[in-house]
């Protein structure tokens, strides 16, 4: 009898152990952290101002996050965040989008892996694609954009970033199609440019 009643209370324990710990925004902000910051480079935040609007959007994480209720993911809960900031951002800066000049810096590089350990030209290399990606994206409007960066560079599921962006899933198909089809347009016209000043 005594072991029974011991075993209900070992159950009755058992879930309360299997909840998830709270999320905290410290905790959200490291592990999320370079996912906004790329992000928001990506939707036309320019270089020198990342900083700032990286904070506006943990503060609004920090704000937020008790309504953040598990039905999406983190990170589909964090790109609609950064993606009305950036917009926001963009809309009182009047579009003053500002194209780096050559002295970009290593914290722009695209890529997560180390930079101090490559080779100098691949830097440069890497730097100049960046750049690139971001003057062709800046050619987007704001919904395009966020659509062609969620899906194409981020693999964010269309049904995630439906969610992210507030519509449905057609319309964000849509979307992607029209947003691949002007960035691919993008790139042919630059290179048109480039070949006549070759």
């Amino acid at each position: 009898m005594a072991q029974h009643s011991q075993k209900s209370s070992d159950e009755a324990v058992a879930p309360v152990a299997e909840q998830a710990a709270p999320l905290d925004a410290t905790q959200i902000y490291r592990s999320h952290g370079a996912f906004v910051w790329r992000n928001l480079r990506r939707l036309g935040i320019p270089e020198n101002m990342v900083e700032d609007v990286l904070q506006d959007v943990f503060m609004v994480v920090h704000r937020r996050l008790s309504e953040f209720e598990s039905r999406s993911s983190l990170k589909t809960w964090l790109f609609g965040i950064l993606l009305r900031v950036a917009k926001t951002h963009r809309r009182s800066q009047h579009r003053r989008t500002v194209l780096l000049d050559g002295l970009a810096t290593a914290a722009e590089v695209e890529s997560d892996t180390a930079a101090t350990e490559d080779d100098p030209a691949e830097m440069i290399g890497r730097r100049e694609a960046s750049r690139l990606l971001h003057r062709l994206l800046d050619e987007l409007n704001d919904d395009k954009r966020a659509i062609l960066v969620s899906v194409d560079l981020e693999e964010m599921t269309i049904a995630e970033v439906a969610e992210a962006m507030n519509v449905n899933p057609n319309t964000a198909y849509s979307r992607l199609k029209v947003a691949r089809q002007e960035f691919q347009e993008a790139v042919v016209r630059y290179l048109a440019t480039e070949r006549r000043v070759v």
